[in-house]
C-alpha cells in the first residue's frame, strides 16, 4: 500500500502552512475569561487570505474555480489549520458545498458553488442533532406542500457558524401530513432516497428560521436552530440516496483531521517546555516517567494519523472493503476522540500549573480539543456503530 500524498495534495499543504503560519491561538479573548462567545464572527481575514490561496474550493470541479482534489487533500489543510487553531468554517464550508456540487440541482450548484470557492457565500452544517446523542436527521421533519416546496420545522442545536454562514445545510425526514397533500401525493411528488432523508439548503435569514445563541467549550459562538413551517424550494433541497451518509462521513473525517492538527500542536509545545524547563540541574524532559508519557502520546497521534488516512481514502476512492466506509470513519473517530483527551490531559501535566496559565495558550487547545471530542458523536457512540456494522458484516 502506498501511502504518499500526490504533488496535489502536497502543494495544498504546504499552501497551507504558508496561510496559516501568521496565525495566532491567541488572536481573540480566552474562553475563561468572558462569559459568553470569545467573537461575534470568525475570522474573516483569514477567510480571504484562505479564498485567495485557493484553499475554500479544494474539493470543487475546475468549471467552478476549484481544483478538483479530494478528502484526503481537505484533511491535510484541516490538519495546519487546528494546529493553531483557526478559527474559520472551514471543514463545513468545504464539505457542504462538494455535497452540493454532487447531489445538487444544477440551479444550486450555478449559484452557490463558484461564490463559496471566492468566500462570498459561506455554508455550514446541521449535524448535531436535537440533543446531541440523537440522530440529525430526526430532530427535523420535511413535508412536501402542494406547490412542490419543502416545508420544516424541528429543533437542531450546537449549529457551528450558523449567526455567519449564509445557508446552513440541514438532515431532516421526509414525511406525510398534514401539508396538504396525502402519503401517495408525497410519494408521487418527491421521490426521495430510500433512507427517506433529505437535505435542505436553509436561509440564515428565512421566514420560519429562528437562532438562538449556545457556546461551546472553546468559547465559540454556536446557535439553536429552529424551523417553524421553514418553507425551502426544491431547487434547495437535495433528496438523493447516500447525500446524508456522504457528508456526514466527510464531516467526521475531516474532525478526525481536526484533532490530529491539535494534537500535534499541542505535543510539539509540550516538547519545547520540557526542553526547558529545569529541575534539579536538568531538563524535565530527560526524566524517564516524562519521556514515557510523552512517546505513549506520540504513539496516538500515530494512531490517529493511520486511521485518519485510512478513512479519507476510503471515502475519496470509493475502494471497497469488508466494511463499509463508515466503519473505517467509526475507527478513526474513536481514535480521534480518545487519543485527543489523552494528549491534552498529559501536555497539561506535564506543564504543571503553567498549563493552566489563561496567558498561556495550552488551556485554549484544551477546550478545543473537548469540543472536538464531542463533535459528531464521542468514542462510545462510534463504538457502538461499529459493534452494529460489525453484526450486519461478519469478518470470515
Amino acid at each position: 500500500m502506498d501511502f504518499t500524498f500526490t504533488e496535489e495534495q502536497q502543494a495544498a499543504a504546504e499552501a497551507a502552512r504558508a496561510v496559516f503560519a501568521g496565525v495566532a491561538p491567541d488572536g481573540v479573548p480566552s474562553p475563561s475569561l468572558v462569559p459568553g462567545a470569545v467573537a461575534d464572527d470568525f475570522d474573516r481575514a483569514l477567510w480571504t487570505r484562505l479564498a485567495d490561496a485557493d484553499l475554500l474550493s479544494l474539493l470543487l470541479d475546475p468549471s467552478y474555480g476549484g481544483s478538483g482534489l479530494d478528502a484526503i487533500a481537505l484533511c491535510l489543510v484541516l490538519r495546519e489549520s487546528a494546529k493553531v487553531l483557526a478559527r474559520v468554517p472551514l471543514l463545513e464550508s468545504s464539505a457542504a458545498a462538494v455535497t452540493v456540487q454532487t447531489y445538487g440541482s444544477e440551479e444550486a450548484r450555478t449559484d452557490l458553488l463558484t461564490r463559496v470557492g471566492r468566500g462570498e457565500v459561506v455554508l455550514s452544517v446541521a449535524a448535531h442533532g436535537r440533543t446531541g446523542h440523537d440522530p440529525a436527521e430526526l430532530a427535523v421533519t420535511a413535508q412536501r406542500d402542494a406547490d412542490g416546496a419543502w416545508v420544516l420545522d424541528g429543533v437542531q442545536t450546537a449549529v457551528p457558524w450558523a449567526y455567519n454562514a449564509d445557508y446552513i445545510v440541514v438532515p431532516a425526514t421526509a414525511v406525510a401530513g398534514d401539508a396538504g397533500l396525502t402519503e401517495a401525493q408525497h410519494t408521487a411528488m418527491s421521490p426521495v432516497g430510500t433512507d427517506n432523508v433529505l437535505l435542505a439548503l436553509v436561509p440564515r435569514v428565512h421566514e420560519g428560521v429562528v437562532l438562538a445563541e449556545q457556546i461551546s467549550t472553546a468559547g465559540e459562538r454556536l446557535a439553536e436552530l429552529r424551523l417553524d413551517s421553514a418553507r425551502i424550494a426544491a431547487r434547495d433541497v437535495i433528496d438523493a440516496d447516500g447525500a446524508w451518509e456522504g457528508l456526514r462521513e466527510l464531516l467526521t473525517t475531516g474532525t478526525c483531521a481536526l484533532a490530529l492538527g491539535l494534537g500535534e500542536g499541542v505535543l510539539t509545545m509540550t516538547g519545547e517546555y520540557t526542553g526547558k524547563r529545569e529541575q534539579f540541574g536538568h531538563p524535565i524532559a530527560s526524566f524517564q516517567a516524562v519521556a514515557v508519557q510523552a512517546a505513549d502520546r506520540y504513539i496516538d497521534l500515530r494512531a490517529m494519523e493511520a486511521t485518519l488516512w485510512q478513512a479519507a481514502w476510503r471515502i475519496s476512492s470509493g475502494a471497497t472493503g469488508a466494511l463499509p466506509s463508515s466503519g473505517d470513519v467509526a475507527v478513526a473517530k474513536i481514535w480521534a476522540s480518545e487519543g485527543v483527551r489523552r494528549v491534552v490531559q498529559t501536555a497539561q501535566h506535564l506543564h504543571g500549573g503553567f498549563g493552566a496559565d489563561v496567558d498561556y495558550p495550552l488551556h485554549r487547545y484544551h477546550a478545543w480539543a473537548k469540543h472536538l471530542e464531542l463533535s459528531l458523536g464521542p468514542a462510545a457512540a462510534h463504538e457502538e456503530s461499529l459493534g452494529d456494522l460489525l453484526a450486519a458484516h461478519p469478518l470470515g
